[in-house]
């Protein structure tokens, strides 16, 4: 099934917002806030998700609408990667979630990889930057860039955090089902190519 009605109310949605934060005039809000509402009526139509739960998604943003950012580690030992285990869908991604406010992308990893693997682990490259609406990711409301950053282990032991119920790595032929939200599997193959050739270039898009 097309997405292009979740590309449609997204739009409509990041303009409506814009207009909201810029506009002065009051007619130019009542427009605003009715296309606010005409991209709620699309996300309802197509989704299970409630109104009243779309419009207090969409009424919490301000401001000029950007892309949101998440970020995930690429820790490799013996040949696999590892993986936690999400308690929100009892599938595997790789260690991470969106960037904090006040802390780098590799300081946001850092602390990630630590609490939900328990592995203290320092960064040591991008490996990816990519736009989640040009993989195959389930539809979402917003508009999110994922960063991948190549880790190594420098201490800790596996520990689960509050978000993970179990931590393992995996070779590149046998991974687990996935959190498809958070990562595919053809992501995962790509991040493999990194550890057989180290000297590749960082991909984006």
């Amino acid at each position: 099934m097309s997405k292009q009605w979740l590309e449609w109310a997204k739009r409509i949605q990041a303009l409506s917002q814009s207009g909201l934060a810029f506009s002065k005039d009051i007619y130019d809000i009542e427009r605003y806030e009715e296309l606010r509402n005409i991209s709620i009526e699309i996300m309802a139509e197509h989704t299970e998700l409630e109104m009243d739960k779309i419009r207090d998604l969409f009424a919490t943003e301000t401001g000029y609408q950007t892309p949101k950012v998440d970020v995930r580690g690429v820790v490799f030992k013996d040949n696999q990667i590892l993986m936690v285990k999400e308690n929100i869908d009892d599938k595997w991604a790789l260690p991470g979630g969106f960037c904090d406010i006040g802390l780098s992308p590799s300081e946001n990893i850092v602390k990630e990889i630590k609490e939900e693997s328990g592995f203290d682990v320092v960064p040591i490259r991008l490996v990816a930057l990519l736009d989640k609406n040009k993989h195959p990711h389930p539809p979402e409301a917003y508009h999110y860039y994922k960063i991948f950053i190549l880790c190594e282990i420098i201490g800790g032991k596996p520990a689960i955090g509050i978000e993970t119920n179990s931590i393992s790595f995996f070779p590149e032929h046998n991974l687990p089902p996935l959190s498809t939200n958070r990562n595919t599997r053809s992501q995962i193959i790509t991040l493999f190519e990194f550890l057989k050739n180290p000297e590749n270039e960082t991909i984006f898009d």
